[in-house]
């Protein structure tokens, strides 16, 4: 029948669309919210059982994941070792820009200048709603009520000690992301996710500079929570300071300035 899955006598085509299986699976249960950022997605053998696809193939579905900006892994063992869920999916205007900058990138004063203007008004957002609101309706922190219930833990994540810079690069460019999906705003969620990996791309760059990557790592995990101190006391106003100087101080202190005209 048309749409069904094709078959040969080799199998071959079969085995080229096992990881499109893969990859609809983990985004399908994303979507549903029976995976949510910060989980562990299961493992290589646990994935390819329940699918009934061969390993190479998850390995070839994580790989796209992580293209996609949905997911990190990390190799080793232990807690912090596998596929963990960095980010939900947005669509297709952030797949259209994730390949706009995959292909040639955008200059890095450009978007610089689009993420002071999209996160000092996701954070005044945040704040505002929060300050409309009344205590029933915004929810305790730690509930599921919680609309940053996922930034909070991608912070919480963030604390690991030893946590290696491109790491916490990929976790901080994760929160600023749950920041903009908690707005609500799906065309401004939607870009930010686009313009992720070249965030991440020049955010590391700039990590290069830094002569002490551990003091900068704790001030930025600082900053982070004094946002969403900002926002959780419904203050439009300092919730925008802070996160407008958030992002231009490391830019300044790290020698990747605003100014500057590379391309991530």
């Amino acid at each position: 029948m048309p749409g069904d899955r094709p078959t040969t006598t080799t199998g071959a085509r079969v085995s080229e669309r096992a990881w499109e299986l893969v990859l609809q699976h983990v985004e399908s249960a994303m979507l549903a919210g029976d995976l949510a950022v910060g989980d562990r997605l299961p493992g290589e053998r646990a994935l390819s059982a329940d699918l009934g696809v061969g390993r190479s193939s998850v390995r070839e579905a994580l790989r796209a994941l992580e293209v996609l900006g949905l997911v990190r892994t990390a190799t080793g063992s232990g807690p912090s070792a596998g596929a963990f869920i960095t980010a939900t999916p947005q669509g297709g205007m952030s797949a259209l820009m994730r390949l706009q900058v995959a292909a040639r990138g955008f200059p890095v004063a450009d978007v610089v200048a689009t993420r002071l203007l999209l996160e000092r008004t996701v954070a005044e957002r945040l704040a505002e709603r929060n300050a409309a609101a009344s205590p029933e309706a915004s929810g305790p922190v730690g509930t599921g009520d919680d609309p940053l219930a996922d930034a909070r833990r991608l912070l919480d994540a963030m604390d690991a000690p030893g946590l290696p810079a491109a790491d916490f690069i990929g976790l901080d460019a994760a929160f600023h992301l749950a920041l903009a999906v908690a707005a609500g705003n799906e065309v401004v969620a939607a870009t930010m996710a686009g313009l992720r990996s070249g965030i991440e791309r020049y955010t590391i760059a700039g990590a290069e500079a830094v002569a002490d990557w551990p003091r900068m790592a704790a001030r930025l995990r600082a900053e982070h929570r004094a946002v969403l101190d900002a926002i959780d006391a419904g203050d439009p106003a300092l919730a925008g300071a802070r996160i407008h100087e958030h992002i231009s101080r490391y830019h300044a202190d790290t020698a990747v300035p605003a100014t500057r005209g590379t391309r991530p």
